[in-house]
């Protein structure tokens, strides 16, 4: 049986991404937010907020429960650190926790997260069967020599 770990991580988010257009729908603000306080623009993908549900996904499904803090600290990046009078270093900025929350929310709407008091959120089993089975659909459609010894 093929699971998430059998396959590159970015045609797994891009199928689930595909696959989760169906299910959840984008905010009407979503395309005006910026994804966190060291960021200039919004994104400029048309299907960002359907990319960041599935790495969320996958996220949790590797790395166990993660709070919507951690979360956005993983999200994060550096923020540039010129202030009006001189000139900083570089720090580090966190992701928009507004834009995690709701993804989550609408996940958990589709029965693919749950929520566990004291740890944050965690994937359930419905999620986990989603994922593996887009990673089988994934495996299939790779034409790569190496990758056949999985199937």
């Amino acid at each position: 049986m093929v699971t998430l770990y059998d396959v590159p991580a970015d045609d797994l988010i891009e199928a689930v991404a595909a696959e989760l257009e169906e299910r959840i729908e984008q905010p009407a603000w979503a395309e005006f937010v910026k994804t966190g306080s060291g960021r200039e623009l919004p994104p400029q993908q048309d299907d960002f907020w359907y990319v960041r549900a599935a790495s969320l996904l996958r996220k949790l499904a590797i790395d166990g429960p993660r709070g919507i803090d951690r979360l956005s600290t993983e999200y994060g990046g550096k923020k540039r650190g010129s202030t009006r009078y001189r000139v900083a270093k570089a720090g580090k900025s966190s992701g928009s926790k507004k834009v995690i929350r709701t993804i989550l929310q609408q996940l958990e709407e589709e029965e693919l997260v749950t929520t566990v008091k004291g740890e944050g959120r965690r994937i359930t089993p419905e999620g986990h069967s989603f994922l593996d089975s887009v990673a089988g659909d994934v495996l299939e459609s790779l034409d790569r020599p190496e990758l056949e010894r999985y199937a």
